[in-house]
């Protein structure tokens, strides 16, 4: 029997710095611009550029939605779970 769910989405944490971001927006636009890229990314974690650099340990991915104004910075990790590293508005 097919799912009539769609695929499953990528689970989202963050790093203390983008915690320590999350905790400072109070504007409900920002709010809702980072939660659509969020939601972006957790369908499609590969959907962001790869950050040239360090080829050990995860690859940095950065995501920006030129809509919304917004760039986020994360690595995927081997079990899909998303990183965020930083929340940076544009």
């Amino acid at each position: 029997m097919p799912s009539v769910h769609g695929p499953r989405r990528a689970r989202i944490a963050f790093s203390d710095s983008a915690a320590k971001q999350l905790e400072n927006i109070t504007n409900e636009a920002e709010i809702h611009a980072l939660d659509r890229a969020l939601v972006v990314i957790s369908v499609d974690p590969d959907v962001g550029e790869p950050i040239p650099g360090n080829t050990v340990g995860p690859q940095l991915r950065q995501y920006t939605d030129e809509v919304e104004s917004v760039r986020v910075l994360y690595f995927v990790t081997a079990l899909r779970t998303v990183v965020v590293v930083a929340y940076i508005e544009v």
